[in-house]
């Protein structure tokens, strides 16, 4: 494991779903991390007393939906299955099987919008400009080398001058896992801008899906290409118009 664990590979760890090698990475990285280690060691808490609770109670046995291993078995992410285990035992409490029991602690974080660093990304940009561009091109192709040397060569930068857009700089930021992002932003003879924003993904198994979503009057359209996640920010009616559209869907 040559990046921090995220939340997924943490909660495999506690769920004892790690092999021994990622499992050993794991507890190197909480060696080093007493915070984080704490946090780990208060889910191991609640995972024994919520398991402890459900062994306790009696689950009529006409109705194998109730059982914990039929609803884990039903969950392939992990982060639900934790909250799908708190619905179980909420339902035998409301049932009268197992009153009096209250689960304590269960602070499970609120699921992270896809790319939601790149939105933030442009508000600081564009928005509140907070922040400027580091880098600008003084020749054709310069955002293109400039991207590949800070992101990685399967970086590529997306041609928008059918849409009328064109690069005009670029910045790069940090992700939470230590990695290097970058962001190149388009504007158009009106003015209008448009950003990319490109990052490794977490691991192999964290490409996204071609997707969007609305973010205020922001609209983020966000995928994977190359083996890198990225996405196309900008408001709602600019990057929704057809000619955008096209142009993304040609090269994404």
């Amino acid at each position: 494991m040559n990046t921090p664990p995220n939340e997924h590979d943490l909660q495999a760890y506690v769920d004892g779903q790690l092999d021994d090698d990622a499992r050993a990475a794991v507890e190197r990285y909480l060696a080093l991390h007493p915070e984080r280690a704490e946090q780990v060691k208060q889910w191991q808490q609640d995972a024994q007393r919520l398991r402890a609770a459900l062994e306790s109670v009696r689950m009529p046995a006409d109705n194998p939906a109730l059982d914990p291993a039929t609803i884990r078995g039903r969950r392939a992410e992990r982060s639900r299955m934790r909250f799908a285990m708190a619905a179980s035992f909420v339902f035998c409490v409301g049932l009268g099987t197992f009153g009096g029991w209250q689960a304590r602690g269960w602070n499970a974080p609120p699921p992270i919008a896809p790319m939601s660093d790149a939105v933030k990304a442009y508000q600081m940009m564009v928005v509140d400009r907070t922040a400027k561009v580091d880098y600008r091109p003084t020749g054709a192709g310069d955002l293109q080398g400039w991207l590949t040397k800070g992101v990685g060569a399967s970086a590529k930068l997306p041609d928008l001058s059918a849409a009328g857009f064109r690069p005009v700089g670029g910045r790069l930021f940090t992700t939470d896992s230590g990695a290097t992002a970058a962001m190149v932003l388009y504007e158009d003879d009106a003015g209008r801008t448009l950003s990319f924003y490109l990052r490794p993904a977490e691991s192999e198994h964290r490409l996204l899906p071609n997707g969007q979503r609305v973010d205020g009057a922001l609209l983020a359209r966000y995928g994977s290409v190359n083996g890198l996640n990225y996405a196309v920010v900008g408001p709602a009616g600019s990057l929704g118009e057809k000619a955008v559209v096209q142009a993304l869907d040609q090269q994404t």
